[in-house]
């Protein structure tokens, strides 16, 4: 057992203030920001007047870590922000037993470009205009990146213009949208592509005499890919195969493709919220991404791996398979500007997480989707969604029953009995059982 493996031995068991001093230990935590975890001026009212308009209070969520990931040959700790009882508990799990199986997490990113457009809705002079604007790309260029000075200075700013000419789906002639290509460096860069694409609305009016419509960020990044790939070894042929059927089910039909997504967000989506990032951009992204091509596919794929020239992998001895897992789409995430850096408790998750560069925050998602998504059909496959999922909502139900603090656990104890037992439980049998107990202390 290592030093990391040491400090999350029962950790989902020990006493909260053991947990947060552990935490402590590993991520090098100050006391300030132990206070801020535990909710002292986590996010004061003064700091969430700058954030949004007509404020009224604040709402906190839970905000726990996925604990036993290994990605690229690093032991990281993920904070999640989630409501959901069981999304932390099941990538936890699935991550432990990744690691007992030696199966190897690696990640990549693929390209830095997002993508600005300018639309010119009614293309009036046709391809007069887009050779105009192709002799004069490298002063529009020269125009963008004085927008953006810091992003130059770093290495990033625009790079490239891009020209797409299309017919309207009115059918009223042709349309033009040109893609301003940027690095954003480890921005998200929203604000900063949309206040470029304003500054070159004017340019290209006065060199093309075309009328400019829209300009805005697309949250299509498909210029800026992460990538997460799970190798792992010796498993039972049924559980392979039990795997690739669920792949299968989600390439075949949207319906199940839509769920098997929304398994691979949530693991996704709790990292954006705790980090500050723009949850909803990533997930257009993400779901864009899935329905191009004219259908709805699944974001990962799971499949056999085939020795050489398509041979079956199975051991003979042990008679075991190896199973790959990948995903691969647009996630645009930041680790600096915006509520990112604002947000105290963004600011301690990105510490958590040990991550400097928005290239490094968008692996470990891409990495933590997929294990999220693994542990949803890996228990589809095996003994189903359900009980899993009720036994960690029996913390739920207790509460909603009415039990007071000292009765939450005696309580969640008897319903997980009766989860055992039944296979169901509901609010109503918790207060049932409630009521049981109470009458039983009495006595």
């Amino acid at each position: 057992m290592n030093r990391f493996e040491k400090i999350l031995d029962q950790f989902h068991r020990i006493p909260y203030a053991e947990r947060l001093e552990r935490l402590a230990q590993w991520c090098d935590l100050d006391p300030q920001e132990l206070a801020i975890l535990q909710g002292k001026n986590a996010l004061p009212i003064e700091t969430a007047e700058h954030f949004i308009e007509n404020v009224i209070g604040v709402f906190p969520l839970p905000m726990g870590v996925a604990t036993y990931l290994n990605i690229d040959g690093r032991d990281v700790l993920v904070p999640m922000a989630v409501e959901e009882t069981s999304i932390i508990a099941a990538v936890s799990a699935t991550a432990k037993w990744l690691r007992r199986q030696g199966a190897v997490i690696t990640t990549e990113a693929r390209g830095r470009m997002i993508i600005g457009q300018i639309q010119i809705p009614r293309l009036e002079f046709g391809r007069a205009t887009v050779d105009r604007l192709t002799l004069h790309t490298r002063e529009l260029i020269d125009v963008a990146n004085g927008v953006v000075p810091g992003l130059v200075a770093r290495g990033g700013g625009i790079k490239s213009l891009e020209f797409r000419e299309m017919p309207r789906e009115d059918g009223n002639g042709q349309m033009l949208v040109i893609h301003v290509m940027c690095d954003p460096c480890d921005a998200m860069g929203a604000n900063l592509i949309n206040q470029v694409c304003e500054a070159l609305k004017p340019e290209i009016e006065d060199l093309t005499g075309e009328r400019v419509g829209l300009c805005i960020l697309s949250n299509l990044v498909d210029g800026r890919m992460a990538y997460a790939r799970v190798e792992i070894p010796g498993l039972d042929p049924e559980l392979v195969d039990g795997l690739v059927e669920a792949d299968q089910f989600a390439r075949t039909d949207p319906y199940r493709a839509a769920t098997h997504n929304k398994g691979v967000m949530n693991g996704i989506d709790p990292i954006l919220i705790a980090t500050g990032n723009d949850w909803r951009a990533v997930e257009a992204g993400v779901h864009a991404y899935c329905s191009q091509g004219g259908g709805y596919r699944p974001v990962t794929h799971w499949f056999e791996l085939a020795g050489d020239a398509g041979v079956d992998n199975s051991n003979s001895e042990q008679g075991t398979k190896t199973i790959v897992g990948e995903f691969l789409a647009p996630l645009a995430v930041g680790t600096v500007g915006g509520v990112t850096q604002l947000h105290p408790v963004s600011r301690i998750a990105l510490k958590i997480l040990g991550v400097q560069h928005a290239d490094e925050l968008a692996r470990i998602c891409a990495a933590t989707g997929l294990v999220q998504n693994l542990g949803a059909i890996r228990a589809l496959a095996t003994v189903g969604i359900v009980k899993g999922h009720m036994r960690l909502h029996a913390s739920n139900l207790a509460i909603a029953a009415g039990a007071s603090e000292s009765e939450i656990a005696p309580l969640k104890n008897e319903l997980t009995k009766l989860l055992e037992r039944e296979k169901r439980i509901n609010l109503s049998r918790a207060k049932e059982v409630l009521e049981e107990l109470r009458r039983a202390s009495l006595h």
